[in-house]
């Protein structure tokens, strides 16, 4: 009976959990972070270090030696992984390039064909203890290429753009992209540690705080393509001067999981940012847990969606309202679709950082869409309650021979909600008219 290798057999387990999974493999597959790990685990057993050499060797080093071996050559897929991984500038270890490209490999398909150019080239080989390396072992070699093409079989979708802790940790923050309209300033308070960009606070009344998609203690991570890995102090402000009156992309890297707990490496890091904001707040029972809508308790009129509040709020209708969109005609626009008594629609109301969504809870169809500028203007009902509110966009889907505009009414859980609502949408017309 041929002698078996635990990393094979943990392996081939692993892999069968991803396809049981069903369907494209994505970061939030529970199986993906242990099969890189086991493949980690392979291409490094019984790696040798050099007798004089002062950098330690990882398996990425014998990657990057396939191309001086000229074993990949020209434009194949192969050495443009190799070129990608070299000079992303989020990477600062042979460690977090491996993982990189171990990743990258998954989502294109090739790691087989990385591991046959190994096998082909001694001065890859000389590299590994033929007594321990499944790669020099050739009854090890043949499973484990069988394993390889499952694995290229099956469908990766994996963020590559996330990749700013591999050199630390397999595990992954939640990472999103942040998108704001041109504004004169974002409003954030930043603070520079070990070589990452934190938000420390958010100024009162500013783009970023109206918009809620940043929070105290995220990482950005990247300014319009531009990555702040290892950052100066004040690399950001410079980019975002250069960057003045330009819409702008900020990658996020969050601090907190999708289960609502403290991302574990920057646990420390976070700490430090606690004494200069105590209102940070670390602890699992004050965080609360981005769950989605779905899961709100009773009652409740907001939830979070991707890092922003979403409200809860009931749609009573439209009605075109003429040729006039000024504030002066939401008192009469709104009895208007109020005397029509349509059932309410109980919808999520999501304003974005450039425009808002209406979207019916039940169904999840999307009931419309404007941008900021589209929006002429925004009120409350003048009754006791002051719940009900409603903007006046041009034209009106109803009736498509209006060239008017058209009052969108709706109605929120609290007086207070309310205000808030109106003041977001207000300040997101603010915002954006200086350059329409």
């Amino acid at each position: 009976m041929s002698p078996k290798d635990p990393l094979l057999g943990t392996l081939k387990v692993c892999i069968l959990g991803l396809q049981s999974d069903g369907g494209t493999v994505t970061d939030s597959s529970p199986q993906l972070s242990s099969c890189c790990q086991l493949l980690e685990l392979i291409f490094r057993k019984g790696l040798q270090q050099p007798v004089l050499g002062l950098v330690r060797r990882d398996y990425w080093h014998c990657v990057e030696l396939l191309l001086q071996q000229d074993t990949c050559s020209g434009l194949s897929a192969l050495s443009l992984a190799m070129e990608q991984t070299s000079t992303c500038r989020k990477l600062l270890t042979a460690q977090g390039r491996g993982r990189f490209f171990l990743r990258l490999a998954l989502n294109r398909r090739i790691l087989g064909s990385v591991v046959q150019h190994m096998l082909h080239t001694p001065k890859v080989l000389e590299c590994y203890d033929p007594a321990v390396s499944i790669f020099r072992n050739e009854e090890f070699v043949e499973p484990f290429l069988s394993l390889l093409l499952v694995l290229s079989e099956m469908e990766f979708k994996l963020n590559i753009e996330n990749c700013s802790f591999l050199d630390e940790s397999w595990l992954l923050p939640v990472c999103e992209v942040y998108e704001t309209v041109p504004c004169r300033e974002l409003g954030m308070v930043l603070r520079y540690l070990a070589g990452r960009v934190f938000v420390l606070d958010l100024l009162e009344g500013s783009q970023a705080q109206v918009d809620q998609c940043v929070q105290p203690g995220d990482v950005i991570d990247e300014i319009n393509g531009i990555s702040l890995r290892n950052a100066s102090n004040g690399q950001a402000g410079v980019v975002l001067a250069r960057l003045k009156g330009r819409p702008l992309s900020l990658r996020l890297l969050r601090w907190r999981g999708e289960d609502g707990a403290v991302y574990p490496p920057l646990i420390k890091l976070l700490r430090t940012l606690q004494q200069e904001n105590p209102s940070l707040q670390l602890n699992s029972s004050a965080i609360l847990k981005q769950r989605g809508c779905e899961g709100r308790q009773p009652g409740q009129s907001q939830c979070l969606k991707e890092g922003r509040i979403v409200y809860i709020v009931q749609y009573l209708g439209k009605a075109n309202i003429g040729v006039y969109g000024g504030k002066e005609v939401l008192q009469q626009g709104i009895p208007l679709v109020l005397e029509k008594k349509h059932p309410s629609k109980t919808v999520l109301f999501d304003l974005k950082e450039t425009h808002l969504t209406c979207t019916e809870k039940s169904t999840k169809q999307e009931l419309f869409r404007h941008h900021y500028p589209e929006i002429s203007c925004v009120g409350r009902y003048s009754q006791p309650d002051y719940t009900i509110f409603a903007f006046c966009v041009a034209d009106c889907p109803e009736t498509p021979e209006s060239t008017g505009f058209c009052c969108v009414v709706l109605q929120a859980g609290s007086a207070r909600e309310c205000e808030d609502i109106v003041s977001r949408i207000a300040a997101g017309f603010k915002h954006t008219e200086w350059f329409v």
